[in-house]
């Protein structure tokens, strides 16, 4: 009997991402049908309700609240914020969650112990929903487990993202970081500012490629969310325990504004939403009339999104017409501003002034680093990890993302017929092998890294099922990073991954398959599965050989 349940243990950590931190199988297992309930008192309505929409489409079962439900939701405070514990026995199933974020996490966890199948929007038939028997007690190591998702290069619509916010969910990913202005387009609605939308939302074309003289397409693109649309992708989110954390880029990153605005800008020149890719030299002037200007849209940011943190920008800003501007250099010496990178420093502490004294916290790209930020400021670390080094050693929270582990929009091999083989390549194995907490840091530096996030920048994105193949499974790998222990091993992802496969299949997911199709597979993840000792052994070790690149 010790043998059996050894096996089975062996199968049940294969079938988790993120892998828990501990799973015991016992005997027996536990099948729904039409007499199981679920049983959550009145707090835990909201999480017992996703249950049961998850659970009812493909299964066909009813799956009602009832007092004697066989799946008992339940909290149990003790076990730590996001924290949770799954027993499952012939009699029943019980989920406790230190929090209902918790709660939710083990129902997240609950679904991958079923039939991939239970992942399908219809009912299927044949199918035997049955649990194995087993015990799970599992908490993240990371509270900030992100993704960026930019919708300013390319216009996700409000379905899609609710989409996308799912699959975060399922990878209990919690902080969906949505870049929603940009040189290429201005993708909220702000209601004091109207030619945001009205003008900065559409562009004439698009650049296809990475290259310089890359031609353009032709083709209009375009599209924004309504302040309506925004209070649903945030109510959404927050039903699966997401925080959207909005982005309005300054003070460069900002011509679509510009076309609305031209008064913002240095020159005053009327510009067009820009269409091609890279860094843009037009930026803010420094007049407070600019200031004034971010703050108030700030402030109708702030009220759409509940998030402590909003975000700010202060990325790649060049300093050329500031340079060459005598008005801009008029207004340094009025401010006693010594130089062109201590005035962007000026500007993003007005605006770090302004979010402070509404009681929230500024988030920004490691280049704020380089002038004084409130104490209250988070850094996301993106040119490697030195801006983490640097501002937990200045006692600043940061959230790393850099680029050569994080950054989901580069190529995924190094192979010729790579679409748009932008930046470094990152396989699967690379994505996993990030490890958030720089090893320079010493243990009270490190409590300062809240986590971090996966980037993904839509320049070459120009549709939902894009995305999909640009983030997963890469997504996949980087979920476990910030949810499970540090010590990890790849080979055993990988072959956990081959499971999951199935579940993304099953939800429609058009990721980038990590290896061809062997000559008994027809589709993997769907069918021709390998049946056999060996067949499997074969199968993983292809697979491990080619998501290694």
């Amino acid at each position: 009997m010790n043998a059996l349940i050894d096996v089975v243990v062996e199968r049940l950590t294969r079938m988790l991402i993120p892998r828990p931190i501990t799973m015991r199988a016992t005997e027996g297992d536990f099948e729904l049908d039409g007499t199981t309930g679920i049983c959550a008192s009145a707090e835990l309505a909201g999480v017992s309700a996703w249950l049961q929409g998850a659970l009812r489409p493909a299964t066909g079962l009813s799956m009602g609240e009832s007092s004697h439900g066989s799946i008992r939701l339940s909290m149990e405070p003790a076990l730590g914020a996001e924290a949770f514990q799954l027993a499952v026995t012939p009699d029943g199933i019980r989920i406790e969650g230190g929090d209902a974020a918790g709660l939710f996490y083990g129902c997240q966890a609950l679904l991958q112990l079923l039939p991939p199948a239970v992942f399908r929007r219809s009912k299927v038939s044949g199918v035997r929903w049955v649990v194995p028997a087993v015990k799970i007690q599992d908490a993240p190591r990371f509270a900030w487990r992100g993704t960026m998702l930019d919708v300013a290069r390319h216009f996700m619509p409000k379905h899609d993202v609710l989409r996308f916010i799912d699959l975060m969910a399922m990878h209990r990913l919690n902080v969906l970081h949505l870049h929603l202005t940009e040189d290429q387009g201005w993708r909220i609605e702000i209601l004091r500012y109207p030619r945001l939308t009205e003008v900065g939302a559409w562009r004439r074309e698009s650049q296809v490629g990475a290259e310089a003289d890359a031609r353009g397409d032709g083709r209009p693109h375009g599209g924004y969310y309504a302040q309506d649309d925004i209070r649903e992708i945030v109510a959404y989110a927050a039903e699966r325990f997401i925080t959207v954390v909005p982005e309005i880029e300054s003070p460069g990153h900002v011509q679509a504004a510009l076309a609305a605005y031209p008064e913002l800008g240095v020159t005053g020149e009327q510009l067009e939403v820009w269409t091609r890719w890279g860094i843009n030299p037009n930026v803010l002037n420094v007049e407070e009339s600019t200031v004034d200007f971010f703050t108030n849209v700030l402030d109708e940011v702030m009220e759409l999104f509940p998030s402590p943190y909003i975000g700010v920008g202060g990325d790649e800003c060049p300093k050329d017409q500031w340079r060459a501007d005598p008005r801009t250099q008029q207004r340094m010496a009025e401010l006693g501003v010594q130089d062109e990178e201590a005035l962007q420093s000026w500007f993003i502490r007005r605006l770090d002034d302004h979010l402070t004294a509404a009681g929230r916290r500024l988030f920004g790209w490691d280049e704020i680093l380089e002038g004084g930020l409130a104490s209250g400021a988070t850094v996301a670390s993106w040119r490697g990890m030195t801006g983490a080094i640097t501002a937990a050693r200045r006692g600043h929270d940061v959230v790393a993302c850099p680029d050569d582990g994080a950054y989901l929009d580069y190529r995924q091999s190094d192979s010729a017929d790579e679409p748009i083989p932008v930046g470094i390549v990152l396989t699967v194995a690379d994505v996993y092998g990030f490890e958030p907490i720089p090893a320079e840091l010493t243990k009270d530096e490190a409590r300062h890294v809240l986590g971090g996030q996966a980037n993904i920048w839509t320049e070459h994105m120009d549709s939902p099922r894009m995305v999909d193949f640009f983030a997963f499974p890469r997504l996949c790998a980087l979920a476990e990073t910030l949810w499970s222990t540090k010590e990890r091993a790849y080979d055993d992802f990988a072959g956990r991954l081959d499971e999951h496969l199935a579940r993304l299949d099953a939800l429609g997911v058009e990721y980038r398959r990590p290896f061809g199709p062997l000559p008994w597979q027809k589709r993997p993840g769907i069918a021709g599965r390998p049946s056999t000792p060996d067949q499997r052994a074969a199968h993983i070790a292809q697979m491990v050989a080619n998501i290694g690149g």
